[in-house]
C-alpha cells in the first residue's frame, strides 16, 4: 500500500464528509415515505391515506410542497443526489490511519468509510444524550425524542461497526488451533470460515427480506410519542450491513491468501506506535522511558520487599 493513502494527522475531509453524508443520511431516512409516495405508492387507499398524513406529520419543510407535484420537495431531492456523491468521495479521500490494517482494496475504502461514519454517529450519539441529561435535571425539560433517537444511533452505530470490525481483522477469533496449523492448513480454515459467513448472510437475507420489505413499504414506527421509523429502517440496514460484511470476508479472504503467517499473543492489543507517542508527549518531565506497566510496578515493589 502506497504512503499517500496513510493519514499523517486529521484531515478536514476525514470530519467534514462523514458528518456531511450522515447529514444527508438522516434526512433522506426521515422523508423516505415522500419517495414511496411518489414512485411506488400503496395501491390500498387507506395505507396510502395513513402513509400521507404520517409523512405530512413528520415533514421538516411543509411549505414547500413536491418538486415535481407530489410529496418529495427539492431538500429530498437534494439530500437523494448528495448521498452517493459523498459516499464516492469519502472513500476516494479516506486515509488509513497508523494503528489501522495494511489492507486498500476498493472494499477495503468503502469499509473503512464507513468507519468513519460510524464515529461520526457516536459524536452524534453523544451529543444527543448529553443534551437530555442537560435538559432534564438542569432545566427540568425532559425530551420526548431523545432516547428513542438514542436507541435508533446506537442501533446504526453497531449495525455500521461490524463491517469496520471484520474490514480490520477485530472481530472475535480464537487461535488456539489456527496458529500451530501449517500455513496451507490455515488458508483452508478461512475459507471454511469465510464459507459460513456467506451462508449466514444469505439464509438471513432469504429468510428477513419478506419482513424487512413489509417494515419498510408501511414505514413501521416505534408507537411512542416520537415515534421514529426504528422498524422500518433497522431491519432493511441489517440486511445490507450483513451482505457488506460477506462481501469485504471474501475480500479478506483474497487479500490475505498470499500473507505470512501470524502468530498471535496477548501483545496484540499493544499499540506501539501508539505507546512511543505517549513518551514523546511525556518525555523528561513525567515518566520518560520509565516502564509505569502494572507488572513492572509490582516487580519493583516485590524487589524492595
Amino acid at each position: 500500500m502506497s504512503d499517500a493513502h496513510q493519514a499523517e494527522g486529521i484531515h478536514w475531509t476525514e470530519v467534514v464528509v462523514p458528518l456531511a453524508f450522515i447529514v444527508c443520511a438522516g434526512w433522506l431516512v426521515w422523508h423516505l415515505p415522500a419517495f414511496t409516495l411518489d414512485l411506488i405508492p400503496p395501491s390500498d387507499q387507506s395505507s396510502f391515506d395513513r402513509l400521507s398524513a404520517q409523512f405530512q406529520s413528520n415533514d421538516v419543510t411543509p411549505n414547500l410542497g413536491g418538486l415535481f407535484g407530489g410529496y418529495a420537495d427539492v431538500f429530498d431531492w437534494l439530500a437523494l443526489i448528495l448521498l452517493p456523491v459523498l459516499l464516492v468521495i469519502g472513500v476516494r479521500t479516506v486515509r488509513r490511519a497508523p494503528m489501522e490494517f495494511a489492507s486498500w482494496r476498493a472494499a477495503d475504502r468503502v469499509s473503512v468509510f464507513v468507519g468513519r461514519v460510524t464515529m461520526g454517529l457516536i459524536a452524534v450519539l453523544t451529543s444527543v444524550m448529553l443534551y437530555e441529561v442537560v435538559m432534564r435535571y438542569v432545566f427540568e425539560a425532559a425530551t420526548l425524542w431523545a432516547n428513542e433517537l438514542s436507541m435508533w444511533l446506537a442501533g446504526f452505530v453497531f449495525l455500521c461497526a461490524g463491517v469496520y470490525a471484520m474490514q480490520q481483522r477485530s472481530h472475535i477469533r480464537i487461535f488456539l488451533l489456527y496458529d500451530i496449523c501449517p500455513r496451507w492448513l490455515q488458508r483452508i480454515f478461512d475459507c471454511i470460515s469465510t464459507f459460513f459467513i456467506l451462508l449466514f448472510a444469505a439464509a438471513l437475507i432469504y429468510g428477513g427480506y419478506g419482513e424487512a420489505f413489509a417494515k419498510f413499504y408501511r414505514w413501521e414506527t416505534f408507537g411512542t410519542a416520537f415515534d421514529p421509523p426504528i422498524p422500518a429502517t433497522i431491519k432493511p440496514a441489517v440486511l445490507m450491513v450483513v451482505s457488506l460484511v460477506a462481501v469485504q470476508a471474501v475480500i479478506n479472504l483474497i487479500s490475505d491468501w498470499n500473507a505470512k503467517p501470524v502468530i498471535h499473543s496477548a501483545a496484540d492489543d499493544i499499540d506501539q506506535e501508539e505507546l512511543d507517542h505517549l513518551r514523546a508527549i511525556v518525555g523528561d518531565e513525567g515518566v520518560g522511558k520509565l516502564d509505569v506497566t502494572r507488572g513492572a510496578i509490582q516487580g519493583s515493589q516485590v524487589r524492595k520487599d
